[in-house]
């Protein structure tokens, strides 16, 4: 019996520019975006592509031309327009400390946050920040603000992922830690 399987689709060389704005400083060092501006720095690693740099204009070209590639180098061209705008302006995230039963206190330490007393529990729970990320505990409120989208989005979900309740009912043991705000976008 023969088998026949579906041959990836060809496209011819596809690459995307994109713009550097004014005021930022970008280098390209073995497809690493490094991204500069006002003491501020964000890089990236990207595979599977070539990134470089022509006069003022980043371009990502596909290492084979594949349907594939060409939705990896959009991926791409959105992962380098966020670095752009994170060193403008921060990515911001709130969340919200919910205590309904056992009062939670939630401090910062190092690098991690310390969330005591979550539903009377004696012992700690640590969520790990991440580098070049800034945290502020204002009451009830936890803001995570970086230039680094990936960055603040994934301290924001271990600081909510720690504060998470396993093997109760949530209809009656409503404490927690939740996400109210994504950079800037109420939920």
């Amino acid at each position: 019996m023969l088998t026949f399987f579906k041959m990836p689709k060809k496209i011819k060389n596809f690459m995307k520019e994109i713009e550097i704005p004014n005021g930022l400083e970008v280098e390209v060092k073995d497809n690493e975006v490094h991204v500069k501006a006002g003491g501020k720095e964000v890089k990236r690693r990207f595979s599977h592509v070539y990134v470089e740099i022509k006069e003022n204009k980043i371009i990502v070209r596909a290492k084979k031309n594949t349907k594939r590639e060409k939705k990896q180098i959009n991926t791409i061209v959105s992962h380098i327009n966020n670095m752009f705008k994170g060193i403008n302006e921060e990515f911001v995230y709130k969340l919200q400390i919910c205590s309904v039963h056992f009062p939670m206190n939630v401090k910062i330490h190092g690098d991690e946050v310390i969330i005591k007393n979550f539903l009377g529990e004696t012992r700690e729970r640590k969520a790990k920040i991440l580098h070049g990320t800034e945290i502020k505990i204002d009451k009830d409120i936890i803001t995570v603000s970086s230039s680094s989208k990936e960055a603040a989005g994934q301290t924001a979900a271990n600081i909510e992922k720690k504060a998470q309740i396993k093997n109760k009912d949530r209809r009656i043991f409503q404490d927690g830690i939740f996400m109210i705000e994504k950079s800037g976008k109420g939920i």
